[in-house]
């Protein structure tokens, strides 16, 4: 069967060219605001890492948490706000644990009200761990 070399009509033409145009233009765009320098408080990026770096997972933290990427982000906010932005000083959710040796170590980096921050610490387990640092790290 011989294949046509009839040509396209300019309206058929005119859908394919607006739909690959706006793609374009929506590929080539960022986010809103990409561009701008970020303002205010700049917020944590929370790690927590498995024995030997088993497993990993991770969140941004700042406050208010205006993106929604943090599930406890209130709880956590007010824990950073009451130990002032200091993590040894959480006041934690002290409740009872096994002494499973299963380590887990969290971090956090970034800012907090403009006081730069990187801390690191082990716990021996994931319960200590919540225990000693609340919902700060429940993620």
């Amino acid at each position: 069967m011989p294949v046509s070399r009839r040509r396209r009509s300019p309206r058929a033409a005119l859908p394919v060219t607006v739909l690959a145009t706006l793609s374009a233009a929506v590929l080539c765009a960022g986010p809103a605001g990409a561009d701008e320098p970020p303002t205010g408080d700049q917020g944590l990026v929370l790690t927590m890492t498995g024995a030997g770096n088993s497993w990993s997972r991770g969140v941004r933290l700042s406050c208010p948490d205006i993106h929604r990427r943090h599930p406890h982000a209130g709880a956590a906010c007010d824990a950073l706000t009451w130990a002032r932005g200091d993590l040894d000083a959480l006041p934690g959710q002290p409740h009872t644990c096994t002494r499973e040796y299963d380590p887990v170590t969290v971090s956090a980096t970034g800012t907090w009200r403009g006081v730069p921050v990187n801390w690191r610490k082990e716990f021996p387990n994931a319960c200590t761990m919540d225990s000693a640092t609340g919902p700060v790290f429940r993620f």
